[in-house]
């Protein structure tokens, strides 16, 4: 990532980040078996935070395979062309 000027850096770091798990159809997919009933684990300001909170998500559901959490990158849907 190049950053043009310091407002960009102190912007990377407010990047917003969504992380949700649920029952998917086949652990190699994102199919969602359930999307009624997705857990969101919340939005967090860094890809840090999201992936600290992912981690313990997606290990506290590590014994049961149709269970996947993501971290979806809610700045890059926001802004696509950035």
């Amino acid at each position: 990532m190049i950053f043009n000027d310091l407002k960009d850096v102190r912007m990377a770091d407010n990047l917003l980040h969504l992380v949700f798990g649920g029952k998917v159809t086949n652990p190699q997919t994102l199919d969602f078996s359930d999307p009624d009933n997705l857990d969101v684990v919340g939005i967090f300001p860094s890809y840090k935070k999201a992936y600290e909170a992912w981690k313990s998500a997606s290990h506290a559901s590590v014994d049961d395979a149709m269970t996947k959490y993501v971290v979806v990158h809610l700045h890059r849907l926001m802004e696509p062309d950035a």
